[in-house]
């Protein structure tokens, strides 16, 4: 079985079963405004301090970014991008051959790899509220897989080692596949490789969450990798969104509007598109901080995130991504996200014992009463003899 993507998406857009986001044709119109993902940002405090990303390289491990979008152009390396589709060409359900090696990674049949490059580090441009969260970072544009799924989990591991080669500080992998669940396999090897360089690899979780389906996806369950789920406008885990405890985050995924190729914007849903906004935070945290590991870069946006509970949970990890909290409580570098403690809360009054008897101070306090009472009249008892025998001795002595 080969690479699947995280969000289908081909020529035409059509919607992947968690999409549902109109249809759009590649070029496409420039969105107006500023998207619903990005308003929620406070981009000036975010982008203080960061460079906007500068000097970061992100490789794209992808269908390829197509770079006649305007917003790209600028933003890709064309001539450290590669093409690792298989050789011999495979022809679609029309008969067409899909070229292979006709490019470095810079054409994009599907739409899929543009989208996702342009949520980390598209250029800002006139007549368009959106722009990457990085806008920049560098771009490696790797193509790995096409509109007739040709990827494998070979090609991908190829992909890996290649981005490490060409000196990606974040890697983003907004697909998954079937093909790596054995622990000594290519691709788990890649990663490994990829983590021991000191690279943020960033993966999407899938899209299997409809009817509560729950199974682990690759490369996002290996350890290491930054695993990130959909959420949707209110925080919350998006129906699609594949859930588990090797979710770590969760990040916008629904309504994303994103660049396609020949220009212009289109929405679309799925965690494919929640990973880039994590791998956009990941690049603007190792520009301001060039000095933090890979795993202290990745303990910072878990420990940041936005919590509903406590700790992690299997729906959204350890919560939903804050750009803004991750760049700017980042006094220390940490080593791991902990659980962070509720409001604490007050112990209880404890309850009034209704006191049927005495107490024993009572009871003391009593008795000494009685003690000094009883001794008082003791004593007038034995003055008031003595007073009454004084008297008849008296009496006796005067009749005498």
């Amino acid at each position: 079985m080969g690479a699947t993507l995280g969000a289908t998406a081909v020529t035409t857009a059509t919607p992947a079963a968690a999409d549902t986001s109109t249809q759009c044709s590649f070029p496409n119109k420039d969105y107006k405004g500023r998207p619903w993902a990005l308003q929620r940002v406070l981009l000036d405090e975010l982008w203080q301090g960061t460079r906007y990303g500068r000097g970061v390289r992100v490789a794209v491990i992808d269908t390829g970014v197509d770079i006649k979008n305007r917003q790209l152009t600028d933003a890709v390396d064309a001539q450290m991008g590669r093409n690792f589709l298989p050789e011999k060409p495979k022809k679609d359900k029309f008969g067409n051959k899909t070229p292979r090696g006709s490019s470095k990674g810079t054409t994009d049949r599907v739409g899929h790899g543009t989208k996702v490059a342009g949520i980390i580090a598209a250029r800002p441009a006139s007549g368009t509220g959106f722009v990457g969260l990085a806008p920049q970072s560098t771009v490696i544009p790797i193509q790995q897989n096409d509109e007739n799924g040709s990827g494998t989990a070979e090609t991908l591991a190829r992909s890996i080692d290649y981005a490490v080669e060409a000196k990606a500080d974040v890697i983003n992998i907004s697909q998954d596949t079937a093909q790596a669940l054995r622990p000594e396999s290519a691709l788990k090897q890649a990663v490994d490789r990829a983590l021991e360089k000191d690279v943020v690899v960033v993966a999407s979780a899938g899209n299997d969450g409809l009817g509560g389906n729950v199974k682990k996806t690759y490369p996002a369950s290996y350890p290491g990798v930054l695993a990130v789920a959909s959420s949707d406008r209110n925080n919350e885990r998006a129906p699609f969104s594949q859930s588990g405890e090797f979710v770590d985050v969760a990040a916008p995924g629904v309504d994303m509007i994103s660049t396609v190729p020949g220009g212009g914007h289109c929405a679309d849903n799925g965690t494919s598109f929640s990973a880039p906004y994590v791998a956009g935070v990941a690049a603007l945290l190792r520009a301001k901080h060039p000095e933090w590991k890979q795993h202290q870069v990745v303990a910072q946006i878990e420990q940041t995130a936005e919590r509903s509970i406590a700790g992690h949970d299997r729906l959204v990890g350890w919560g939903v991504v804050d750009p803004v909290r991750a760049l700017t409580e980042d006094e220390r570098a940490i080593d791991k996200p902990v659980a962070r403690e509720g409001v604490a809360k007050g112990e209880e009054p404890t309850p009034a014992k209704l006191q049927l008897g005495e107490t024993e101070q009572e009871r003391n306090e009593r008795i000494g009463t009685y003690v000094l009472v009883g001794g008082g009249t003791a004593v007038a008892a034995v003055i008031g003899s003595t007073v009454v025998l004084r008297d008849r001795r008296r009496r006796r002595t005067t009749e005498g």
